[in-house]
């Protein structure tokens, strides 16, 4: 999924390194976290509580604790409110297209309509 992530700026191409990834802890893990440091991506990830409990219990092995910005982290809820839009969408939220493309194409869809809804919003 990291290496699908494309940020755009407001001009030119698609950057493909972010500046930082923020996640919740479901995707604190060594792979995740060593792919971001191997790409000099910052990783704002909580860790854990049993991998906090096993870094402890190794003591000086454990190496040192993971801290991440608490208040970049705050700012995930923008992306999180994001998804739940696109779930509202019921065919996004029960996964009714088996084929890659075609339910990546149903994103780009309620994207588009999410962004037009914004847009009506605006203007008025």
């Amino acid at each position: 999924m990291l290496r699908k992530v494309r940020v755009r700026l407001p001009v030119g191409r698609p950057r493909t390194r972010p500046g930082a990834v923020a996640a919740d802890k479901a995707y604190s893990s060594r792979g995740n976290r060593a792919y971001l440091r191997k790409r000099n991506i910052k990783a704002v990830i909580p860790e854990k509580k049993d991998q906090t409990a096993n870094r402890k219990k190794k003591g000086a092995r454990g190496g040192r604790p993971i801290s991440h910005d608490a208040d970049l982290y705050k700012e995930r809820n923008t992306v999180e409110r994001l998804i739940n839009k696109l779930k509202a969408w019921r065919g996004i939220a029960t996964r009714y297209d088996k084929a890659p493309e075609s339910y990546l194409a149903g994103l780009h869809l309620r994207a588009a309509m999410i962004w037009i809804d914004d847009l009506l919003k605006v203007a008025d």
